[in-house]
């Protein structure tokens, strides 16, 4: 699907008549909606959904870099100052986080437009045979995928929403309150259509960004993860099922050998021929030159390219993660001291660090994006007093790519976004492994994570010599007990998925961003005036709150989340 032009269908009802008949007779040309049941129309529909997964914008990103990245120890906002898109400068801090936010009402809105256009196609779906329409099966199965996709969206970052499906009629809509299930049976809802579409989808599908079987496993495991982290209304982690960890086993059994890690990190964020690779499990399909005004780029990461490239200088790592990615003399993470001193980036010589720095963070002196002819700078920061000198390199592309495309005053690109990687399943199923206390199991896939990271230099040859990371070994250069391993996995998520828009989310779900996040914003006073009110109230700003304007238009229907 990476060179689709997406249509869409304008029905147009015409109803005509005379003074004398118009009462007694059927109006003439009026469409039945039976009749808009064509096979056609509903391929319109399933396209339209599709559609939805890219139908974001700058300052409501669906690739959530500023609440899973900037809301985390992983960025700093940047931009212009902290006044350019306020409301992400108070994500950062978690400091005046408002009701009244557009951007989260606009978020909201765009994730529930997704939910109605599945809910349109399962609908359409739902009342055709499947002698006039063959594929039916299967994209029931993909639009159940793409409506607990939405959910699930929508599910980490407001705790609670109204779960609204095909079965329930327009009418009832305004009856539906966003406390209607509680925290687990809407994460069984999600679940329940993951579980749909993995019973009914293929393992392979011809048209390329088509989401198959091993999609749905991946996002059920996921899902299932989070689900089994039970916590109380203060937000607080008082149980971790093991049941339901279980199932996260199960779910990546599905899985497991079906795709291969890429021989080079860095591989998965390249654009062209390296798109749709061998460990992208589920990716946003974008497109270039495909006949429309722009193409089908992507609008989530737009801000996020260097000043000096064109726009906006947004998304910038901060130093506590390029400090997280030194290692020690046995070429394992500095867990305890990694923050002591910020690594220098003028004197990187003297440092080890694990390869995986390379491909997330641009420093100058060195090639932006592998490109020997574009030496980042440090005048290509827009305000480096505040922000600092660092770029996010992952959703970025080599300035020279036909597929940088010029938007003034932005640069976008149509280089795929992955959701799901095939590593993301082997530390999904390592985590759940690690807390059912099988933790020697887990220690395979870590090491196989680190094994492809210290093997990721090819992209970075010739200017990355100072890299070294080792696998664990129990007994020789760790003790592998559950405690130590947890430690592990927290840290090889934090590194193998920098600036990939999950960070916080995972905080949350173990129930350490507090603490997590207090201990950061207390070293990052020391260094950034801004950060000087910034603290993590806990039992509040796990979540976002609900809309406002949502509030409103339910009139007073939808519950306001805890504290605000």
């Amino acid at each position: 699907m990476k060179k689709i032009v997406y249509t869409f269908c304008y029905l147009v009802v015409l109803t005509t008549w005379s003074c004398g008949d118009f009462l007694e007779a059927d109006p003439k040309g009026v469409v039945a909606e039976e009749d808009l049941v064509t096979p056609e129309n509903v391929e319109t529909f399933i396209t339209s959904a599709y559609a939805a997964l890219g139908n974001d914008h700058y300052d409501t990103p669906f690739s959530l870099w500023p609440y899973g990245n900037v809301r985390s120890d992983d960025a700093y906002k940047g931009g212009s100052g902290t006044n350019d898109i306020q409301t992400f400068h108070f994500f950062e801090i978690s400091n005046n986080i408002r009701t009244d936010f557009d951007e989260l009402d606009r978020f909201w809105y765009d994730c529930y437009v997704g939910i109605s256009r599945a809910n349109k196609a399962i609908n359409a779906l739902n009342r055709i045979d499947e002698s006039e329409f063959p594929p039916k099966e299967t994209r029931l199965g993909e639009m159940h995928f793409i409506r607990a996709h939405f959910y699930f969206t929508l599910k980490i970052m407001f705790k609670y929403v109204p779960y609204i499906t095909d079965e329930i009629a327009t009418g009832e809509y305004g009856d539906i309150s966003n406390r209607d299930l509680t925290d687990n049976e809407l994460w069984e809802a999600i679940a329940s259509d993951f579980a749909y579409a993995a019973a009914h989808l293929p393992s392979s599908q011809e048209e390329v960004g088509r989401v198959n079987s091993y999609a749905a496993n991946a996002y059920l495991a996921k899902t299932r993860l989070y689900q089994a982290y039970e916590q109380d209304d203060n937000y607080n982690v008082v149980n971790i099922n093991t049941e339901t960890l279980q199932k996260v086993i199960a779910a990546t059994d599905q899985v497991m050998g079906a795709y291969t890690l890429e021989a080079d990190l860095g591989f998965n964020f390249m654009p062209g021929s390296y798109e749709n690779g061998p460990e992208s499990v589920f990716a946003i399909q974008y497109s270039d030159n495909d006949g429309t005004l722009h193409g089908r780029l992507n609008y989530s990461d737009v801000l996020s390219t260097p000043q000096g490239l064109g726009c906006c200088d947004f998304h910038k790592p901060s130093q506590n993660l390029v400090n997280a990615f030194k290692t020690g003399a046995d070429g394992l993470p500095m867990f305890d001291t990694f923050n002591d001193a910020d690594l220098d980036y003028n004197q990187l010589d003297n440092y080890e660090v694990d390869p995986r720095l390379y491909h997330t963070v641009a420093i100058p002196g060195l090639p932006y994006k592998y490109h020997p002819d574009y030496i980042y700078k440090e005048s290509w920061n827009r305000s480096p007093g505040t922000y600092g000198h660092y770029a996010s390199l992952k959703e970025n592309v080599p300035p020279d790519c036909s597929c940088f495309v010029n938007i003034d005053p932005f640069y976008g690109n149509s280089k795929n976004r992955i959701l799901i990687r095939y590593a993301d399943v082997m530390l999904m199923r390592a985590e759940a492994l690690i807390e059912l206390g099988q933790h020697s199991e887990a220690l395979p896939l870590i090491n196989t994570i680190r094994e492809r990271a210290a093997a990721s230099t090819t992209l970075t040859s010739g200017y990355a010599d100072n890299t070294r990371v080792s696998r664990y070994e129990d007994g020789v250069n760790c003790n592998w007990t559950q405690d130590f391993a947890r430690q592990a996995l927290r840290w090889e998520r934090r590194l193998e998925f920098a600036m990939e828009g999950s960070r916080f989310f995972d905080l949350v779900r173990w129930g350490t961003a507090t603490e997590t996040l207090n201990t950061y914003y207390t070293g990052e006073k020391e260094k950034r005036t801004y950060y000087q009110d910034a603290g993590f109230d806990h039992g509040k700003e796990e979540f976002c709150p609900i809309p406002l304007a949502q509030i409103n238009f339910s009139q007073g229907l939808y519950q306001q989340n805890f504290g605000y």
